[in-house]
């Protein structure tokens, strides 16, 4: 199995990063072969300073080794080695109008020290962070990711839409860090889905994310702005950079497994603000953001 994924986020990939320059018609991306000294390594991409993408990554690794003694007690293990592959991105566009997207699917296993299999998941999602809220957007969003889930289960949607409202969430400032999508991990072989079934899914859903995003891309990367767009952009940047240096999860992993820093924090963007005290002026688009990300909306 960790090869038929590993030789898939390859191939998607390619496939995303073709697509991405395409729709940019500037920049391109910069590639990084990298390795781990302890086992395995990656292939990076990266864009920067496009016609629409100001920044972005588009990653895939694969790496292995002993599980260090950090991540042990995360995951309530002993000694035992490990094998994790997957493909991250984050699209940081140039436009206000145009909204900041996360995806990532992943693969690991876990082997006792004679190399037998001792566990085995996969995990993974996509979501939203808008600057300006466009409704139709966000619900065009959901209802791709609604019609990934429906394909393999009827509750997929409703149960991993709920998890990243749950997790893609700014405690310490009480708000979401955008308008969703889907979150799942540990997604392990049971009475109704095996592992290849759960392959089946993670894949479906990576399948869709450009049929995702693209389309909201076309829309708004003609919009005009001004600078005071820009600047807010900017000051709801600073929340998702909180929120990856917080409590992200991935990041937290790829630092305690002496990953490769430049790829790890390419999610940070490029240009950031942090106002002391800033509220938005009632009554305002910006104002009409925050009231959503305090409560998460049913989209579909």
């Amino acid at each position: 199995m960790k090869d038929k994924f590993y030789n898939y986020i390859q191939n998607l990939q390619d496939t995303i990063t073709s697509k991405l320059e395409e729709i940019d018609g500037e920049a391109k991306f910069h590639e990084d072969i990298w390795e781990r000294p302890e086992g395995g390594g990656g292939r990076t991409r990266v864009i920067e300073n496009g016609n629409v993408f100001e920044k972005g990554g588009v990653n895939i690794s694969g790496v292995h080794g002993a599980l260090p003694k950090a991540m042990q007690s995360y995951f309530n293990v002993g000694d035992v080695d490990f094998f994790a592959c997957g493909l991250s991105l984050v699209l940081h566009p140039k436009s206000p109008m145009v909204p900041t997207v996360h995806a990532n699917w992943r693969y690991f296993e876990m082997y006792d020290k004679d190399g037998k299999v001792v566990d085995r998941w996969f995990g993974g999602g996509q979501d939203l962070t808008p600057y300006y809220l466009y409704e139709e957007d966000a619900k065009h969003f959901h209802n791709v990711c609604k019609t990934s889930c429906d394909k393999h289960n009827p509750d997929f949607y409703r149960v991993y839409k709920k998890k990243c409202d749950e997790y893609f969430y700014n405690a310490h400032r009480g708000e979401g860090r955008g308008v969703g999508g889907l979150f799942f991990d540990y997604c392990k072989a049971n009475e109704t889905m095996t592992i290849e079934n759960w392959y089946d899914f993670v894949t479906e859903v990576g399948n869709s994310f450009l049929e995702a995003y693209v389309p909201i891309v076309e829309q708004r990367k003609g919009q005009k702005y001004t600078d005071d767009h820009k600047n807010w952009q900017e000051i709801r940047r600073g929340r998702y950079v909180e929120f990856n240096l917080v409590h992200d999860k991935g990041t937290l992993f790829g630092l305690k497994t002496n990953g490769r820093i430049e790829s790890i924090l390419m999610s940070l963007p490029p240009r950031v603000q942090w106002r002391y005290n800033h509220n938005p002026k009632p009554g305002s688009e910006e104002e009409k953001l925050v009231k959503v990300l305090k409560k998460p909306v049913e989209w579909q």
